[in-house]
């Protein structure tokens, strides 16, 4: 049996606020009309990253809940440059979410940063340095 993984799906606690914070990095989810706890953001390639609220979850899932500890995921999102790692940090954190780690130059030579989403995923953003 070979299987084709295409979806990712994220657990939130507030849809709105998860969607207008993926949208500050260019994802644009839909809600769907018959789920409006779920929403869905289509990738080239036939990729879906689904966000679905803790109370969608627990309906599916019976038994579910959520963990503690450390951030459960963690997503990447490449930039054209450093630049531009710094100017999504600086918006993100100034639209109120939270940072995790400022901008930086890591020594595998990208600019690297991390913020988190409402739920406390690690969001990582990143852009390879100029070659010396």
């Amino acid at each position: 049996m070979k299987a084709t993984m295409n979806a990712i799906d994220v657990i939130v606690s507030d849809l709105d606020a998860s969607v207008a914070f993926y949208r500050l990095l260019g994802l644009e989810f839909q809600v769907d009309e018959r789920m409006p706890e779920h929403a869905s953001c289509e990738f080239p390639g036939g990729l879906h990253l689904m966000l679905d609220t803790e109370k969608s979850t627990v309906t599916a899932r019976p038994g579910w809940s959520r963990a503690a500890g450390s951030p459960p995921a963690f997503f990447a999102f490449e930039f054209g440059s450093p630049a531009e790692v710094d100017a999504a940090y600086a918006e993100l954190t100034g639209a109120g979410h939270r940072g995790s780690r400022e901008p930086w130059d890591a020594y595998w030579g990208m600019r690297y940063a991390t913020v988190l989403d409402p739920d406390g995923n690690g969001i990582d953003l990143y852009a390879a340095l100029p070659a010396n």
